[in-house]
């Protein structure tokens, strides 16, 4: 790597994702896109999601209910139209997955079928500093179910002047547990630190034990590569709105593994939209699950926001996992190389506490006026995020993120600095 305009300028010539960056907006400064590094938070817009918005309405408007079996993509069966492309991105057979609702109520509703504490097996375990909407979905399972969550939800921390928690404290926590452990239940991607946690190997650990195991991979979705069915989670659920530019609050998604598929006794709180597509106009009385993900549904297709989820879902599949890899891999490293180099150029310390099992996301612990830095960057047209106390968190999106985009940010920090 080198610090230079002329390498980035080199490296986007010989990037073969380019053309998807003039597929996206970008938020202006001073006549410029800003630079753009939060889809983490929230993906930019592809431009077709005004057009396929459009199309539903205009379907609405000639159709009206109709429009379930007569719009160019019928309402009655929108969710079908995910599962291959879902299936690719987590690594799922079709049936496992389904796009429905939101990240949270879909994690509570996949834990009414998966957290069934019983007897002394009723702990959760988790990381540390989960997502906050994480954390209080946990300890509202555990009092809905009558049990303390300072007893019974165990988190795991770093050791002490660390910030990755390692993988054999958590492989050790699982066996130490035992059978008092229910659930494990751990983001893929820590939101924090950007850790990504070794999720095969918590699995045959927590199966081991006798526990099941689940995952929010909402900093995981379109970030990293996953093999849920390979490795044999039970359920996981994600958000579409960071990596998967769907949307603000667009349609989540979850997985159920086939060994769940066809489980008429599991607990669940059920839907209509959850029922056998053939059989669902027949309004009969009793609830029978559809086969696989399915039926864990509750309602119909939310149309206008899957509109957008089906055109950002489907730019994803035709860039290739492989290929968007392999450029993240290229511009954190390069992110990296840049930051590093201004920190000598200037003695300023760039702590990057994510370590190298990575996604797009880096953590940067700033030493200092670390705010202040943040907010003069911010006024500069750089668009990242703080977390408190003291850390930027920073995600070039391999999608629609260029080299010049790293290196004009490290020129903008180290003129702030």
């Amino acid at each position: 790597f080198q610090n230079t305009k002329e390498f980035a300028a080199q490296k986007d010539e010989q990037d073969i994702l380019k053309s998807y960056r003039e597929q996206f907006i970008f938020p202006q400064h001073q006549g410029k896109n800003k630079i753009y590094f939060t889809g983490n938070s929230l993906g930019l817009q592809p431009k077709k999601a005004k057009e396929a918005i459009e199309q539903e309405l205009e379907d609405w408007g000639t159709y009206g209910v109709d429009g379930h079996f007569e719009a160019k993509t019928p309402w009655y069966s929108y969710h079908e139209y995910f599962k291959k492309n879902l299936a690719q991105i987590v690594g799922a057979k079709a049936e496992e997955v389904t796009a429905m609702g939101g990240l949270t109520g879909n994690l509570h509703n996949l834990m009414v079928s998966f957290y069934q504490p019983k007897g002394k097996r009723v702990k959760i375990l988790c990381e540390a500093k989960a997502f906050p909407s994480d954390q209080y979905a946990l300890e509202t399972q555990l009092r809905f179910h009558g049990l303390d969550p300072e007893v019974a939800l165990v988190e795991l921390s770093p050791r002490e002047g660390e910030y990755e928690v390692r993988k054999e404290d958590v492989l050790s926590k699982i066996q130490e547990l035992g059978e008092e452990l229910a659930l494990v239940m751990i983001g893929g991607v820590n939101y924090y630190t950007g850790q990504v946690f070794p999720m095969e190997e918590i699995t045959a650990e927590g199966h081991k034990v006798g526990a099941l195991v689940g995952f929010d991979l909402a900093h995981a979705a379109g970030n990293i590569e996953l093999k849920l069915h390979e490795w044999g989670v039970d359920f996981a659920a994600w958000c579409s709105y960071k990596y998967l530019n769907s949307g603000p609050g667009s349609v989540a998604g979850i997985f159920v593994h086939e060994r769940h598929a066809d489980n008429q006794e599991l607990p669940r709180f059920a839907g209509w939209w959850g029922t056998p597509s053939e059989g669902r106009f027949k309004m009969e009385k009793g609830f029978k699950a559809a086969y696989g993900a399915d039926g864990w549904q509750l309602s119909n297709a939310p149309v206008l926001a899957m509109a957008v989820h089906k055109v950002a879902i489907d730019l994803h599949v035709e860039a290739g996992l492989k290929n968007l890899l392999h450029k993240q891999r290229e511009l954190t490293g390069y992110l990296e190389f840049v930051l590093n180099d201004i920190s000598e150029g200037t003695q300023v310390n760039f702590e990057i506490i994510t370590p190298k099992e990575r996604g797009s996301q880096l953590s940067i612990l700033t030493h200092g006026s670390g705010k202040e830095l943040f907010n003069k960057i911010s006024a500069e047209g750089v668009v990242a995020d703080w977390r408190e106390p003291n850390v930027i968190r920073i995600a070039p999106v391999p999608m629609y993120n260029s080299f010049m985009d790293v290196y004009e940010f490290g020129q903008l920090i180290k003129a702030s600095i």
